[in-house]
């Protein structure tokens, strides 16, 4: 029987992406480090430069049998676990992070936080499908008001659960504490 293999994210040593890429591809596991083509300016010259996209990150394609072999490679840290099992990747993510870097050049990441008063859209969880906005944060869920039935249900949601759909005018909202801030 074919075990079947899927996308999975690993940590690697800081600064090891290409090193640890090299070392899975001559042990034949298949891995992709993203890299940017980034261009950098010297006082004598410019240069273009492939740097990893995701620092201390690789993705690899392995089955579960392979993971225990994967965890014991020189330069692999750890796999990137969420709620207590590996993350598994969609091949299609990793096809558009592909096509993204094929096109683009000095791509930058940037992570945007959930803010109070965005309107989100729950994506896991009991609540799936759902749209509402976002009234609390705390470290690791949002508290959100959920329109239903004429009344107002607030329910609290792990942050991976939720996907923003309309950010919110957060600028407004932090003008608004400011105000009540004492000087």
């Amino acid at each position: 029987m074919i075990e079947s293999k899927n996308w999975y994210a690993v940590y690697t040593r800081p600064r090891w992406e290409k090193k640890l890429a090299g070392i899975l591809t001559r042990s034949k596991i298949e891995n992709y480090c993203p890299l940017n083509r980034v261009n950098r300016q010297w006082s004598d010259r410019k240069k273009i430069t492939l740097e990893p996209l995701f620092a201390s990150c690789l993705f690899v394609r392995v089955s579960e049998a392979e993971q225990a072999l994967l965890k014991e490679t020189e330069g692999v840290v750890n796999m990137i676990y969420w709620l207590g099992k590996p993350v598994v990747i969609p091949d299609v993510e990793i096809e558009m992070i592909k096509n993204f870097l094929n096109e683009c050049t000095n791509v930058r990441l940037e992570k945007r936080p959930i803010c109070a008063n965005d309107r989100i859209h729950v994506i896991a969880g009991s609540l799936t499908e759902l749209d509402g906005n976002a009234i609390g944060l705390k470290t690791r869920t949002i508290k959100i008001m959920l329109p239903s039935l004429g009344y107002i249900m607030q329910a609290e949601v792990e942050t991976g659960n939720v996907k923003v759909i309309e950010p919110g005018s957060s600028q407004q909202y932090e003008m608004q504490t400011e105000r009540y801030a004492f000087k």
